[in-house]
């Protein structure tokens, strides 16, 4: 699971000896060098390590070259490659012809040798060829000897990259269902012909009898369970909430809650060991579960059949989700709620492009100014002025949403893992609340967690929906979190569930149909929940969705941050409609 692909990187040359190519090894290699230092001291994988480069073993000239390249990128675990010239080559000789990579070619911008004529044949050739590549091409002219690289031109080469990363990360792993569907929602169909030609995913599948069979029979590690304990307890248990939600007769003993708290924690090893697998289970003798099923995400069905008899899943879904546990500060896992994988796909983007713990939510509700003013009598002001869309969920939102992480401003963030404090994991503890479960959702009981994410991050919303006939499509609403007047949320939440996390979200609006205000945004949204990561990441979903030739149906990033191949740009001078048409025409990678 931690075996990071590699970015391999092809410095291609004028192949003509006596001369010409001599006077052009050591400016090439270097630009191939350059390249990967970029990518290596600015991109990290999951688990904060660098994302590690490939260059070719020599410049590539001719064909044979570029055969010894993909089989040396084949033996190092390439996933993407970034082709560098700075002059004329020929074009199908040097050029990558794996149909799985990703690929992206930069030709340097220089007067003295023609690097834009070569870059200008390739991407005609991988056109013609059906294997799209990402064109890079800087505004200014450099000089000859000047291996910098441009602003405009880091910045495309770092977008191909993070986008390219995620999509050779997600081939060979597995999506695990955990139950079947919940409730009927159509996100929780999972659909396997998906997730195998669009993600190169399989997908393994369990029924929850198996969390009671390995509770039953204690086939989970037993010391991580008393540590487990003990943390849960000082951290978790001690901000219990009241449970004002359920009448008397349905509230459970003392006895009753802390039983169902010795059983939540159980059922989160148990999860994690059912995705990743634990070394500690093969000491015990259970060889086969300790193998896991190779999970970069998983969905929980949960409602109804689990939640109507047993504790429900709110808090190993919420602490999986998160980037801490009693093991300390980790990588986040990606679990859908409801096993909505429509969803978890939209969160595994989100977690692959930031490395960040992502929000699960229900679009629940659009607020606007007028209802708002009528139902607590108070005026919505600031970002929040134009109306706010109430996103809350059953308890299973990442901790890290709280906001309560801080940047060195002070400013409310989500964190990479490794950036995370000590002090930002307790700040995420204190102000989460655990309310018993509102028996009349969750039969069984359980707990489910509260807090009020803060204001002021930006976020970006997305979805993935399938549509039949069509295929996968991909919707995208950058925006902010937003604080509002302490008695309008109280009002407005008490109207839902206040034993839930909430986040106020407001989306930056523009002249788009679906963005002309905040209402169209919920309107337009394609499904009832969102997945929400933090930053403004809707440029690179974009160019990670033309990897994987998924239109985006929905967004409101400028029309200048779009970056797709350059093949797109035969499909039409429409940007939308030539997506749509260029991704039906290539379809998905591994078909």
């Amino acid at each position: 699971m931690k075996k990071y692909p590699k970015i391999g990187i092809r410095p291609t040359i004028d192949g003509r000896q006596g001369g010409v190519r001599e006077s052009l090894e050591e400016k090439t290699m270097n630009l191939a060098k350059a390249v990967a230092e970029l990518i290596s001291s600015n991109l990290k994988n999951g688990d904060g390590s660098p994302v590690e480069c490939v260059i070719a073993d020599s410049t590539i000239g001719r064909v044979a070259e570029s055969a010894a390249c993909a089989e040396k990128f084949e033996r190092e675990g390439v996933g993407s490659t970034i082709t560098v010239t700075s002059c004329w080559c020929y074009g199908a000789e040097t050029m990558d012809m794996n149909p799985y990579y990703p690929k992206a070619v930069w030709g340097f911008n220089g007067t003295e040798r023609p690097g834009a004529v070569y870059l200008a044949a390739v991407l005609a050739g991988h056109a013609q060829k059906g294997l799209p590549a990402f064109g890079i091409y800087g505004h200014d002219v450099q000089d000859l000897d000047d291996n910098t690289i441009p602003e405009d031109v880091a910045e495309k080469i770092l977008r191909f990259a993070r986008a390219a990363q995620a999509v050779a990360t997600m081939r060979g792993k597995s999506y695990l269902s955990m139950g079947s569907v919940s409730m009927g929602i159509a996100g929780s169909i999972v659909n396997p012909d998906f997730f195998q030609e669009y993600l190169g995913m399989r997908n393994e599948s369990i029924d929850l009898t198996e969390i009671i069979r390995r509770m039953e029979e204690g086939i989970y590690d037993h010391e991580e369970y008393a540590k487990a304990m003990a943390w849960t307890e000082k951290y978790c248990k001690v901000n219990e909430g009241d449970d004002f939600k359920n009448r008397p007769e349905k509230r459970k003993t003392r006895e009753q809650k802390d039983a169902d708290w010795e059983f939540i924690v159980k059922m989160m090893i148990i999860m994690r060991d059912l995705m990743t697998g634990n070394p500690k289970l093969k000491e015990m003798g259970f060889k086969e579960e300790a193998l896991g099923h190779n999970a970069i995400a998983a969905g929980f069905q949960g409602q109804r059949q689990w939640t109507d008899f047993y504790p429900n899943g709110d808090y190993p879904e919420a602490l999986l989700n998160t980037s801490f546990d009693w093991n300390g500060i980790r990588e986040a896992f990606v679990v859908a709620t409801e096993n909505d994988a429509c969803n978890g796909v939209a969160m595994l983007f989100g977690h692959l492009l930031t490395n960040r713990a992502q929000i699960f939510s229900d679009v629940r509700t659009y607020w606007s100014p007028e209802a708002v003013k009528r139902v607590t009598g108070k005026e919505l002001s600031g970002l929040a002025a134009n109306g706010i869309i109430h996103l809350i969920n059953s308890g299973a939102t990442t901790l890290d949403g709280s906001g309560q992480s801080v940047d060195a401003e002070g400013n409310p963030v989500m964190k990479e893992p490794w950036n995370l404090t000590d002090a930002d994991v307790e700040n995420c503890l204190k102000a989460t609340t655990w309310y018993p479960a509102d028996r009349d959702y969750f039969r069984g009981g359980g707990f489910s967690s509260n807090f009020l994410s803060k204001g002021g991050m930006p976020v970006t919303m997305m979805r993935l929906n399938l549509v039949k006939g069509l295929g996968p499509v991909l919707q995208i609403a950058e925006g902010w979190t937003v604080e509002i007047d302490p008695e309008i949320h109280q009002k407005l939440n008490m109207r839902t569930d206040p034993t839930w996390p909430t986040t106020w979200f407001v989306p930056r609006l523009c002249d788009k149909p679906a963005f002309k205000d905040v209402y169209s945004v919920m309107n337009n949204w394609g499904a009832n929940h969102g997945a929400i990561s933090y930053g403004h990441i809707g440029q690179d979903l974009i160019t990670l969705a033309s990897m994987l030739r998924i239109p985006v149906c929905m967004h409101n990033v400028e029309e200048d941050q779009i970056f797709r191949p350059a093949a797109w740009n035969a499909f039409g001078m429409d940007k939308e409609g030539a997506d749509y048409r260029a991704c039906t025409t290539y379809g998905p990678i591994y078909k």
